[in-house]
Order: C-alpha cells, then sequence, then structure tokens
C-alpha cells in the first residue's frame, strides 16, 4: 500500500523572517525569493500545527525504519469546486461563497497578509503523479502549494471577487488571531526536481472556476 499524508504548512509557525511589500495595490512577500523550503526548522506553534507537524514526522519515521511507502505533503491554501469553506476553514472558499450570498466577511488583522495558493485539481494530479511513482516519493517530504506564482493577500481575493460580482463586497476587520500566519509561500523546487510536479491552474483561473461554481449551485448554501 501507499500512504500520502496530508500535512500542512502551518508545521513552519510563523514567518518572521518575511516581509510584505505593496505595490499596484497588491501585496507580496519579500525576504525568501523562492519561499519557504522543507529544510526549514519547524515550529508549530499551534494546537493544530502540533498535531499535523507530529504526524507529518510519524509518517517520515515509519518509512525509514520499516520501509514503508509513505509520502508527506505540507499543503497550503488548497481551494477549488465543492469546497465548503467556512470562517475558520478555506478561506478562498468563505469568501467567495459569502460574496455571492451578501453575507459580511470579517478580516481578522489587515488584510494584507500573504498567500500561496493551490487549486484541488492541482493537487489531485500530484496525489496521481506521487503514487505513479512512489519509488522516488517514498519517505520524503515536499511543499504542496501554489509557489510565488501564486501568492495572494486577502485584499486582493476580495477586489477578484468585488469584480466579478459587480458590487462591494461588505468587510470589517477584527484583532490577529493566535496561530495564524502573516505570511507563507511555498518552496515548491523540490517537488518539481522529483516528481516533475508544478500547477498549472493560475490564481486566477482558480479563483474563477470556483465563482462560477458557487454562482451555479447556491442553492447548496441554503443553510450557510
Amino acid at each position: 500500500p501507499v500512504v500520502i499524508y496530508a500535512s500542512t504548512n502551518k508545521v513552519y509557525g510563523e514567518m518572521t523572517d518575511l516581509t510584505v511589500e505593496e505595490g499596484g495595490g497588491k501585496y507580496r512577500y519579500a525576504g525568501m525569493p523562492n519561499g519557504i523550503p522543507e529544510e526549514r526548522q519547524l515550529d508549530f506553534h499551534s494546537p493544530y500545527g502540533c498535531s499535523k507537524g507530529s504526524a507529518d514526522q510519524y509518517v517520515v519515521d515509519y518509512a525509514r525504519i520499516y520501509g514503508l511507502r509513505t509520502v508527506c505533503f505540507r499543503q497550503s491554501c488548497i481551494y477549488g469546486p465543492r469546497q465548503f469553506g467556512v470562517e475558520d476553514q478555506g478561506w478562498v472558499a468563505w469568501f467567495t461563497i459569502a460574496a455571492a450570498l451578501d453575507k459580511p466577511i470579517t478580516i481578522y488583522g489587515d488584510g494584507k497578509q500573504v498567500r500561496d495558493v493551490l487549486h484541488v485539481n492541482d493537487l489531485v494530479r500530484l496525489f496521481h503523479t506521487a503514487y505513479e511513482n512512489i519509488d522516488k516519493a517514498r519517505g520524503k517530504v515536499f511543499n504542496a502549494g501554489g509557489g510565488p506564482g501564486n501568492q495572494m493577500s486577502l485584499l486582493e481575493l476580495v477586489s477578484m471577487l468585488t469584480e466579478k460580482e459587480g458590487k462591494k463586497i461588505p468587510i470589517s476587520f477584527d484583532d490577529w488571531r493566535p496561530g495564524d500566519q502573516k505570511i507563507y509561500v511555498s518552496d515548491i523546487r523540490k517537488v518539481k526536481q522529483h516528481l516533475g510536479w508544478e500547477p498549472a491552474i493560475s490564481k486566477e483561473a482558480g479563483v474563477e472556476m470556483l465563482w462560477k461554481w458557487v454562482r451555479e449551485n447556491k442553492r447548496l448554501f441554503a443553510g450557510f
């Protein structure tokens, strides 16, 4: 059997050595041109990060000690159709759903937080690639994110959705939440080197796909 473990970027904790720069109304991270590599020291920084990070290391060790065919992906902001995002989980989907339903959006912090986003179709393709090439992937840890080319701030997504909806989206701001990363972008060079994978769906195309799905299936969100 093959074990694919879905870990998270939260195992890296706070990115205190990264900063955010503004240009043309958009926000981009600065400090490491390729993003955060897998070799970075882990700093779980939250109960969620601790639980995912512990399992992350078990998966690696079981491959090393017992020869199991395991691979670990530290995923970053997965989004796409059929994602029922809520305020605490799945921010890209939640913002999109809230915009379509005229629900207020609360941004915790200043909205300039930067993330790299990865469309679920690209993630599924990565899982298939790892399965088909498990001898290359076994025992390894890979970042699975959109990388520097798919970084986006919260305010940028709001701007994209405002243009699509053709109306102002109500947003409010509240205090930063403990454990939230202000900045995170994945270095995805390792997974490209070992498995030949990289994202194929841009953030613009991916958000468009998600937005269309939400608009066409608003009945599914009657209880939101």
